[in-house]
């Protein structure tokens, strides 16, 4: 799968919403046991995105302001189109939508580390856990 294959979309509406959550359900509680009840918090003031391949829903992606600036959160993609481009067109899609004038950071799960530190974002501290998971602080240039 090529990059020009892959398309990202804002969410505007419940019915694209519901294929977001679907994907985070597969990824996060299914394939990686995150406990439910912490995957569904902060979904009103999140922006959310979508990636297609083929008009299938392939992947997903939210970004908000936490008070700390702003987070981007919940880099989902299902199994079967990981590591072909999806997750670089996520991000670019969610770096392009944020305001630039403030702290972009996120909670890299330690996996992706080297993935995030490709697009420009650099480790903070140490390895910290979420949801049973390690995961790195990690923050970009604001002038991304």
């Amino acid at each position: 799968m090529s990059s020009n294959q892959i398309s990202v979309r804002k969410i505007f509406d419940s019915s694209l919403m519901e294929l977001a959550w679907q994907i985070r359900k597969k990824v996060f509680v299914e394939e990686q046991r995150v406990d439910e009840a912490m995957e569904w918090e902060h979904e009103e003031e999140s922006t959310h995105f979508l990636a297609y391949s083929g008009g299938q829903a392939i992947g997903t992606a939210r970004w908000r302001d936490s008070g700390k600036g702003i987070k981007l959160e919940r880099f989902a993609v299902l199994s079967d189109f990981r590591n072909k481009g999806v997750g670089a067109a996520l991000l670019e899609a969610v770096l392009a939508d944020v305001p630039k004038d403030q702290r972009i950071y996120l909670h890299a799960q330690a996996a992706a580390e080297n993935f995030y530190g490709r697009h420009g974002f650099k480790p903070l501290g140490p390895l910290f856990y979420e949801a049973g998971i390690g995961h790195y602080l990690m923050e970009i240039d604001p002038k991304h």
